[in-house]
């Protein structure tokens, strides 16, 4: 777990346009369990895996008073095609810049296929209602995320 994401603390607030271009903030879900979750890229294997058990989980997630924020370093329009490509029924951001990433430590060295790169590290965080960190999960596998996310909402 990175130095700046402790269970307990306040999350950090982010502002980050969605795949229709309209601004979205951490804040706009006050008073909702949140899973924002860092995948490297829309249309590749682990990551379609990650986003479709979310959606997958999104009726239990939602029953739970949750809300799932998938964040990458693609376009908006990118992130179009895979919502529509998959039937995501959850809000996709762009981070072209990386800044949110690295605010919450999903951003840095990498391995992949034994191969050392710098990029999006696969995480995701559970915030509460009153925008505390309850569950933070960095380096997590794909197939993981979305039920180790969901044991953290309950």
């Amino acid at each position: 777990m990175p130095d700046k994401i402790k269970i307990g603390n306040a999350a950090p607030a982010f502002a980050l346009p969605d795949e229709n271009g309209k601004t979205v903030k951490l804040s706009d879900f006050r008073g909702k369990k949140v899973v924002v979750y860092f995948y490297p890229k829309d249309n590749t294997p682990g990551c379609t895996a990650q986003a479709c058990g979310f959606r997958d989980n999104y009726v239990d997630i939602q029953e739970k008073n949750g809300v799932v924020i998938g964040i990458s370093p693609d376009s908006a329009k990118s992130h179009q095609r895979f919502r529509t490509k998959y039937n995501l029924p959850f809000i996709l951001l762009s981070d072209e810049d990386h800044k949110v990433a690295e605010k919450y430590g999903a951003w840095g060295e990498k391995k992949t296929f034994g191969v050392k790169s710098i990029g999006v590290i696969r995480s995701h965080f559970v915030i509460d209602e009153h925008g505390k960190v309850v569950d933070a999960q960095v380096h997590v596998k794909a197939k993981d995320s979305p039920s180790i996310a969901m044991q953290s909402l309950d």
